[in-house]
């Protein structure tokens, strides 16, 4: 039974959501690519207004591990860690694929469904993760290479959803009856609500001091090509 502050920063979608009991209240989204940095505390501010609580009154603060952009995952993070210093509240971690799956299982509302989320990661790579329809990670997180014979043989026997970006690399080289592809789902904060009420229950917090984002890959920095008159 908790006041939860969630966050989500680990793609191009920024979202924030204040929950009580595993219940939205109030939720803020944009699908603004790159506007996290301006945009989050913003929506924190206004959340708290509309909800008429201060952030000392909140119970835990939720947000979005990864994996994902680095720089949105490190916005997101450093935010939330700023207000739990603040505060002295708890920090929880929530797995962004598994927050996607819940998203997915609502939307199709069946059991009969495992549920593989996918962030894309550029060129053919994408980070996946297979869920069943009670959210238990059944294959790990992992980066992979999309290819004609991605996933071949776990479609030979069960019905697979596929979703987020990372998706629609998959929909042109994997060819199944077994296949289904879900549109508009994304990461996105009111999703992580259920799994952060879950973990506050539970007492699983992590170390603000410590905690980092998981990035799954290590962060590589491009220089722009100089233009050429």
């Amino acid at each position: 039974m908790a006041l939860i502050l969630n966050i989500e920063t680990s793609t191009s979608v920024c979202s924030a959501a204040i929950a009580k009991d595993g219940k939205i209240l109030a939720e803020r989204e944009s699908f603004d690519d790159r506007s996290h940095g301006t945009l989050l505390t913003v929506f924190i501010e206004e959340l708290l207004n509309e909800c008429k609580l201060t952030a000392n009154e909140l119970d835990a603060i939720s947000v979005s591990e990864g994996p994902g952009s680095y720089t949105g995952l490190r916005i997101g993070v450093s935010v939330a860690k700023g207000i739990c210093y603040a505060t002295q509240k708890p920090l929880i971690a929530i797995n962004t694929l598994q927050a996607m799956a819940l998203m997915a299982r609502d939307k199709v509302k069946t059991t009969e469904l495992i549920y593989c989320p996918m962030i894309d990661a550029r060129r053919m790579e994408v980070y996946s993760a297979m869920f069943d329809s009670n959210m238990k990670e059944i294959r790990k997180t992992m980066a992979e290479v999309i290819d004609e014979n991605s996933f071949a043989s776990d479609l030979l026997n069960t019905k697979i959803a596929f979703f987020g970006d990372g998706a629609l690399k998959c929909k042109g080289l994997v060819n199944s009856e077994n296949a289904i592809f879900l549109n508009d789902i994304y990461p996105s904060a009111k999703f992580m609500a259920f799994l952060a009420e879950t973990a506050y229950k539970n007492n699983t917090f992590k170390d603000v001091a410590y905690f980092e984002p998981f990035y799954l890959k290590d962060f590589v920095a491009t220089i722009p090509k100089k233009r050429v008159f």
